[in-house]
């Protein structure tokens, strides 16, 4: 794939879903979900992101409202968003002007914001589900820099606004 910081992410994710039984109800930083229905949100969320760039569907629930279960098992629900997301990430031109994504209020980005505003969400739900299980956080310091883009002589304002996909030098 041509976006390390995406597939880093998404390994994340995978190795998060590997969870006992036992452990899918457990409370997770996101207030009202467990951790299986994080788990199934950030599936949802990969399937999305897929469907978006072009390639493979939407999910077949509403990942903002996830369930607390499904026939198949989450590790089988997130190992088939994966590789989906995969197959689909790999299609993308890394050089084109801009890629489709899921975001509402950002119909498009270039490539490389668009993949790692989808390795964002990959991972921090990775996070979500690590604490929630008692693991150590997968977030390094490493990855959490390419998570949050930031030029040379970035300040605050400027990292804020590269992560929203502006461009902070931008000018009429």
């Amino acid at each position: 794939m041509t976006f390390p910081v995406l597939t880093t992410s998404l390994l994340l994710l995978q190795d998060a879903a590997a969870v006992d039984e036992h452990q899918l109800d457990l409370r997770t930083p996101c207030p009202e979900w467990t951790v299986a229905q994080v788990l199934f949100h950030a599936a949802g969320d990969q399937c999305a992101w897929a469907s978006s760039v072009g390639f493979g569907a939407l999910p077949a629930y509403d990942p903002f409202d996830p369930p607390h279960r499904l026939d198949t098992g989450v590790m089988d629900v997130v190992g088939a968003a994966v590789v989906t997301a995969t197959a689909a990430w790999a299609q993308v031109d890394p050089d084109a002007e801009s890629v489709r994504t899921p975001l509402p209020p950002t119909p498009t980005l270039p490539p490389r914001l668009a993949a790692a505003a989808c390795a964002l969400d990959a991972a921090i739900h990775a996070w979500d589900v690590a604490v929630a299980t008692g693991r150590q956080s997968p977030l390094t310091q490493e990855l959490a820099h390419d998570l949050l883009p930031a030029g040379p002589g970035d300040d605050a304002a400027a990292t804020l606004l590269r992560y929203l996909g502006r461009d902070p030098n931008w000018t009429r």
